[in-house]
């Protein structure tokens, strides 16, 4: 497998987050748009593999077919940006910028959203035979996936906008932990058994992905669920990216940075131990 130390990928996160700052607008536009396709064609393939097999967990243990493929392949998603980049910020590295960060994070939120939606649109027509008929199977549950992580959350009112707003940060605990894992290993074989682990745990919890949202529910709202564009918005895409800056950030970027990168001194091993050894009064 090839296994790559904490100290040592920690140093390839930093080195990963300042090359996107400066990666050039064509280059950012492109690899977040296939990123957000190649993620979408992922949820719509767990979704009908669900559907049709009756088991949801069948169609998570393969969706994560589709993050491989993208973070093999050189693409971005904005999960991935939120943990990386900020890092190259936090470590000074000559030319980052706040600026910058958010430069990138604006190009991938755009990228990613065109690639999602495009396969939303095609899939659309698939599921409908080109509008002509009623969504089959697939299109109807995924319409119902809409209205309950939209009108769902709405109606349990600040209870729902709170657990929206944690499954979102869990989401990117474990999506980020993905995309680090994958710098464990310097083989193929050991990058995909890295990123499966964390991937299936954040699908079959039913975790909520900004990027993954940029699919259903625009393919909701075109196959007939029964919610609003401002409901997906409020209810659920603008929350959702604000948990997933949040939990890939806090859980992962920050928490590897400090302990493996700025790793705090030693204590001494000749110091007394009997302050660790004597019974708490």
């Amino acid at each position: 497998m090839s296994y790559v130390a904490p100290a040592e990928f920690s140093s390839k996160m930093i080195d990963a987050g300042e090359a996107k700052v400066f990666m050039s607008t064509k280059d950012t536009l492109i690899r977040a748009f296939m990123a957000g396709a190649i993620l979408a064609l992922a949820a719509a393939f767990a979704v009908t593999v669900a559907v049709n097999t009756g088991n949801f967990l069948i169609g998570a243990l393969l969706f994560p077919v589709g993050f491989c493929t993208l973070y093999l392949l050189g693409f971005d998603l904005l999960t991935g940006v939120f943990t990386l980049v900020p890092l190259a910020l936090l470590d000074k590295r000559p030319g980052v910028t706040v600026k910058g960060m958010l430069r990138n994070w604006g190009l991938v939120f755009c990228g990613n959203f065109a690639g999602a939606f495009t396969v939303a649109i095609f899939m659309a027509i698939i599921f409908t035979t080109g509008f002509t008929h009623e969504p089959n199977a697939v299109g109807q549950r995924i319409g119902l996936i809409g209205e309950a992580r939209t009108v769902g959350y709405k109606d349990a009112g600040f209870g729902g906008m709170l657990t929206l707003f944690v499954r979102a940060v869990m989401c990117n605990w474990m999506v980020s932990t993905g995309v680090v894992a994958a710098m464990m290993s310097t083989s193929v074989s050991g990058k995909i058994m890295a990123m499966w682990m964390p991937i299936l745990i954040f699908f079959y919890l039913g975790f909520e992905h900004s990027i993954v949202n940029m699919f259903l529910f625009p393919s909701g709202l075109l196959l007939g669920g029964d919610f609003t564009i401002g409901d997906y918005l409020f209810w659920n895409e603008i929350p959702t990216v604000v948990g997933n800056l949040v939990g890939g950030l806090t859980f992962v970027g920050a928490t590897i940075y400090a302990t493996h990168y700025k790793t705090s001194p030693t204590i001494n091993s000749d110091a007394p131990t009997s302050a660790s050894t004597t019974p708490a009064e």
